[in-house]
């Protein structure tokens, strides 16, 4: 396709002025911007909500630590397998009939999951779920592209950071709140009004050029592509827990999910004639970059932070509204460093030095979070996770503005999600990888702790043995075990931040060798773009 095809204006449908120009007043892009950001909270709390609520739902629901697993690895494997596939179709459709398609699929799956009966109902909704999560993971980022020049988009970033900032510490809040109350159903049914509402507004205020163009869905790289990430995914978030990380069960799913994503990648060089990712945008040397920072702030960031619920809880006995408390930390840091440097990027253009001064800030935060123990002031935790917070928030949004400037908006959807997607699929890698470290480290300090204890103590020994699998209620162990169980799990969480280090020195590398291009003031690329990115302009 030649660049001309890129948009047809007489093929539009015609939108209002402020559209039709290309640039939207500050007024209409709050309007349409309040419906996508109930869209993201919505899609943000679907998982923040049902985290305390976990045990309880296990229970209710006669279940056993294969299904605990599943409610959660169900959600992310439809998320992260889908999200390129939503951005492609963002690329060829209506944006405004995808988000809200990702709406009713999300609400769809919140009754199914309030009104499961089984574990296995309820494992169902959350794929179900998980779908419309990744559409609107993908889309909301496409469609602010296709609203906001680049130049312009970091007066609206700071929006974005404080969404983030209130499902992440509202939802194991309300979450506890609605278990304890009206039942763990609600913490489904929560979101449905947001949902509801986030569809109206946007119905009401999000006006978009419809630009026609020939479609040519690629089902066969669709297809292999969720298979292979499919596979690959449940090797990641079963292995260790499931089957050991060296049997048959391993090796056949890494072998199968190797063959599906290697057909999928010829699929998509040789055989699609549209494809869902397409490999000629990984010629743009921005994209491959921030590609490749984005899995492996991904493995450091998601996988290191998730186990922090766990260490207040486990080494510093707080509860879990207690715990969701303390993450206050990290997302005051988030939204104070995401509002700033968006507003200072609109102002001059320059982005790059927020980026690499947000990546020295993570590797800082991720640096003094390795030194944390059992013993640690709560006050010293916090001011870490404070810090890797305001990394974060200068390096997460900065990294998609990067990408968007220098794409065409014919491929907007397709670049938007490769970088969301590979974030979430090194997410995934990392919860998986660094869990295992965690629980091994935890064993084998338990089990050299407790030993002499228990000879000593045949009667402590007897009752210590009534605990069966997993990790005990520590709540309900006798003093001397206790205290072994908080420190080694206190010694553990500092470990996993130092091996989740290295991946933030390499996200800084790719980040340093990213070549900074002025940010366009259009929100259409052929209007002006920059020298790099036109390779993403021709097929």
């Amino acid at each position: 396709m030649n660049r001309a095809s890129v948009s047809h204006p007489e093929s539009a449908t015609v939108p209002p002025p402020a559209v039709q120009s290309g640039q939207m007043s500050h007024r209409e892009v709050l309007e349409a911007l309040s419906g996508l950001l109930l869209a993201m909270f919505v899609a943000m709390l679907s998982s923040t909500i049902v985290s305390n609520a976990l045990p309880t739902i296990v229970a209710d629901l006669e279940g056993s630590q294969t299904g605990y697993t599943w409610i959660v690895v169900a959600t992310m494997l439809a998320m992260t397998a889908t999200t390129p596939i939503w951005g492609k179709l963002a690329d060829l459709f209506d944006k405004k009939v995808l988000v809200q398609s990702a709406l009713v699929i999300f609400s769809i799956g919140s009754l199914i999951a309030g009104f499961a009966p089984s574990m296995e109902v309820l494992i169902g909704a959350r794929v179900v779920q998980g779908l419309g999560v990744g559409g609107l993971t993908a889309l909301v980022q496409v469609v602010i592209a296709t609203m906001v020049s680049p130049r312009e988009r970091g007066r609206y970033s700071g929006y974005i950071g404080a969404v983030f900032a209130l499902a992440t510490v509202s939802g194991p809040l309300i979450g506890g709140l609605l278990v304890d109350t009206v039942g763990w159903e609600w913490c489904f049914f929560a979101g449905l009004p947001v949902a509801v509402l986030a569809f109206v507004v946007l119905q009401k205020t999000l006006h978009l050029p419809v630009v026609k163009r020939e479609v040519s869905i690629d089902y066969l790289g669709a297809f292999l592509l969720v298979g292979g990430v499919s596979l690959l995914l449940v090797w990641v978030s079963l292995g260790g827990q499931q089957f050991d990380w060296t049997s048959l069960t391993s090796g056949l799913l890494v072998a199968a999910a190797v063959l599906v994503i290697a057909a999928a990648v010829y699929v998509e060089a040789a055989v699609a004639k549209d494809p869902v990712v397409p490999l000629r945008l990984f010629k743009d040397r921005t994209l491959t970059l921030a590609t490749i920072a984005s899995v492996l702030i991904g493995v450091a960031m998601f996988g290191s932070t998730v186990y922090l619920s766990l260490y207040f809880q486990r080494a510093k006995a707080m509860s879990p509204t207690e715990a969701g408390l303390m993450s206050v930390c990290m997302v005051g840091g988030l939204l104070v460093s995401s509002i700033l440097s968006g507003r200072i990027i609109t102002r001059t253009g320059l982005w790059k030095r927020w980026l690499v001064g947000g990546m020295v800030f993570v590797i800082a935060g991720i640096g003094l979070l390795s030194t944390i123990d059992a013993e640690t002031p709560l006050t010293h935790t916090g001011a870490f996770m404070a810090v890797l917070g305001l990394g974060l928030g200068a390096t997460m949004q900065n990294l998609v503005l990067a990408v968007q400037n220098n794409t065409a908006m014919a491929d907007m959807g397709a670049a938007s999600s490769v970088v969301a997607f590979f974030r979430s699929l090194g997410g995934s890698t990392g919860i998986a990888v660094l869990g295992a470290v965690l629980a091994h480290q935890v064993a084998d300090a338990v089990a050299a702790g407790v030993a002499p204890i228990l000879r000593a103590n045949p009667e402590l020994a007897a009752q210590f043995a009534h605990q069966k699998g997993g990790v005990p209620e520590l709540s309900t162990l006798p003093e001397p075990i206790r205290a072994i169980f908080e420190s080694a799990f206190g010694d553990a969480t500092g470990h996993i931040f130092l091996v989740a280090l290295p991946f933030a020195v390499g996200a800084l590398v790719a980040v340093l060798l990213i070549k900074e291009v002025p940010l366009r003031t259009t929100v259409d690329t052929e209007q002006a773009v920059a020298p790099e990115a036109t390779v993403a302009l021709e097929r």
